[in-house]
């Protein structure tokens, strides 16, 4: 424990929302939030403060602009979604990664922030 207040725990493969939520509030987190979902899903709702990165860019997009050291929250709209995209950032050799279960149904259930735009179509 960090004075007795946060814990400074390992970064968990699997995540629930309010987890996420709680290390957002301490302030400042050294992290990254990334949505997998497609471009048109994120520019509708995302979490507060998330990154795109749709599945087909996903390891090339990482690779590019994060450390592989860096702690990495995955969400998409499942769960299996989620699973498949940690597991292509694990195999590129990032170490990491939660998933965060439930996904963004599961943030907006919460109440938590989120970023809404519209589509164009």
């Amino acid at each position: 424990m960090l004075f007795g207040i946060l814990p400074l725990a390992p970064l968990r493969p699997k995540s629930r929302v309010y987890d996420l939520k709680a290390r957002l509030d301490w302030g400042k987190p050294a992290l990254t939030i990334i949505d997998v979902r497609e471009r048109h899903e994120f520019q509708f709702s995302h979490i507060l403060g998330a990154i795109n990165m749709p599945m087909p860019e996903l390891t090339r997009r990482a690779r590019a602009t994060l450390e592989p050291d860096r702690d990495i929250y995955l969400y998409s709209d499942t769960d299996e979604d989620t699973a498949l995209a940690a597991q292509q950032l694990r195999q590129a050799g990032f170490c990491n990664i939660s998933e965060l279960q439930g996904g963004l149904p599961a943030w907006k259930a919460m109440g938590y922030p989120i970023e809404k735009g519209f589509v164009v179509a």
